[in-house]
């Protein structure tokens, strides 16, 4: 996936929401990213995620996306936000378990990236802030 931040107007904070129904997964990454000044939002449910972006004025500027959540599913998600004109081009990372080739195809053809879980948070970090266009950051200094 190609870096977006020609569609981040410059200056503007990063903000990445975490859709996923896992508490500690936003636990474990909230301590990096802001280490990185990032903002964080997390949502445990799609209703949750749809709510942050409904308020267009903390819209996030990336997505950590989790496919199975309690309330349906993170491709849903996916395919809505490719379909209107603001999110299109949003970057975001799937964070998931699944293993269904068909699924994993659409997460990509879509023009998401994938990272299975478990996974390594420095790693994820870096993929986020080469996603973003920014310099990746040292995190190691978060928990």
């Amino acid at each position: 996936m190609t870096p977006a931040s020609s569609s981040i107007p410059a200056g503007r904070p990063r903000r990445l929401l975490i859709v996923d129904d896992e508490p500690h997964i936003g636990l474990l990454l909230r301590p990096y990213f802001e280490a990185m000044g990032y903002d964080l939002g997390l949502a445990r449910t799609l209703a949750e995620a749809r709510a942050a972006f409904a308020d267009r004025g903390a819209a996030p500027t990336g997505l950590l996306l989790d496919l199975h959540l309690p309330d349906g599913s993170g491709l849903e998600l996916l395919r809505d936000l490719r379909a209107q004109r603001r999110t299109r081009h949003l970057p975001v990372v799937v964070l998931t378990a699944e293993g269904e080739d068909k699924v994993l195809a659409e997460v990509q053809r879509l023009g998401a990236a994938l990272l299975t879980k478990p996974f390594s948070p420095k790693k994820l970090t870096a993929q986020v802030a080469a996603m973003l266009g920014d310099t990746p950051r040292d995190a190691e200094d978060a928990p």
